[in-house]
């Protein structure tokens, strides 16, 4: 759950997010969305895998970029759960 938080606790990382909701991109096309470099993009996108917010899959000679939306689900249930 801290990596969970983690993630989401940066602007470029929810954008990121974002993008992926609309459709799957390999990391130049998220790269192409943002004015940082390339590395930075790819670390950003390390920490979202390691938070199980995306799923990262190889295509040919790219890497596809997915939104997770399982671990969403179960952070969303476990916030409704603080209702109670």
């Amino acid at each position: 759950m801290n990596y969970l938080f983690k993630a989401l606790n940066d602007e470029t990382r929810r954008r990121i997010i974002e993008l992926l909701k609309d459709k799957d991109m390999n990391a130049g096309e998220i790269a192409d969305e943002f004015n940082i470099s390339k590395p930075s993009i790819s670390h950003h996108l390390d920490i979202l895998k390691r938070a199980d917010l995306i799923i990262s899959e190889k295509k040919g000679q790219f890497v596809q970029y997915s939104l997770n939306t399982s671990i969403l689900e179960d952070l969303l249930a476990w916030i409704l759960t603080l209702k109670k």
